[in-house]
């Protein structure tokens, strides 16, 4: 089998390669920087606004693994060039190919200004878009798209609203929004091997979690890490969180802020 992996340079594919890696498996790398493949990987350099050479990287492929684009706020242009027009060339050319299996990685910020449901249960897996920045905005765009190739060719898509991805997390507001590695790992498992479409919170199943799992679940994922551990740690560092706060309250916590690096 033989994987498709944008944005292979980035954190989230650097954390993600080695715990992908299987017996029979090849996990084709693509980005703008060009990294050293390691055993059962394989490199291609693909500008995502590069309808030919996005169609040469899809040859032979099985799966998609989409990470690539802009990463963070961005001015406008960037943002539509980078992670809306070259999310759908990627599907384009996927679709060209006959791939059918393919796993966008979206944002919690397509749903920032989403706050915490006042009853305590959870946000919804298919929250109506609410997104904070441009950047947000793109991930509405890659579900909308996402969407569309599903409904009009029949690709089984998943898109995994992301979290806080790192070994660990750093702060208070990563006790809720944190997923480890390992469990994005398992997410992206099941998601390789799940039927039609479905919108995902990429979330660990932290004891102050507080977005859904419920279709994440559905498609056969399991986590099996939790924040809980580092959380005294943090809260000695940070203090307890103000859960009425918008780092805390919101699901875009500070990019919901209109200063937000000064471009507002």
């Amino acid at each position: 089998m033989r994987i498709l992996m944008t944005g292979a340079a980035g954190k989230v594919g650097t954390l993600l390669r080695p715990r992908l890696a299987r017996d029979g498996r090849t996990l084709r790398l693509s980005d703008l920087h060009p990294i050293e493949p390691g055993p059962g990987e394989e490199w291609v350099t693909a500008d995502l606004a590069d309808p030919a050479a996005v169609a040469e990287a899809m040859k032979g492929v099985d799966a998609v693994i989409h990470l690539g684009g802009q990463s963070r706020e961005h001015p406008w242009a960037d943002i539509v060039q980078a992670n809306i027009n070259g999310t759908q060339v990627l599907l384009e050319a996927a679709r060209q190919e006959g791939v059918q299996q393919l796993v966008l990685m979206g944002s919690h910020h397509a749903a920032g200004y989403h706050t915490r449901p006042a009853d305590g249960s959870d946000l919804p897996d298919y929250a109506f878009p609410r997104p904070d920045t441009f950047y947000g905005v793109s991930k509405v765009v890659m579900e909308a798209l996402g969407s569309l190739y599903h409904d009009r060719f029949g690709m089984n898509v998943t898109v995994v609203r992301l979290g806080t991805c790192n070994e660990a997390p750093g702060d208070t507001r990563g006790l809720a929004t944190w997923i480890s590695p390992d469990d994005l790992t398992r997410l992206i498992e099941a998601a390789l091997t799940a039927p039609g479409y479905h919108v995902v919170w990429g979330v660990s199943d932290n004891a102050r979690r507080w977005w859904s799992l419920e279709e994440a679940k559905a498609i056969g994922y399991e986590s099996r890490d939790s924040s809980e551990p580092r959380a005294a740690a943090l809260i000695a560092e940070f203090g307890e969180p103000d859960l009425s706060e918008p780092l805390h309250d919101r699901a875009g916590g500070v990019f919901t802020l209109n200063e937000l690096g000064g471009r507002w």
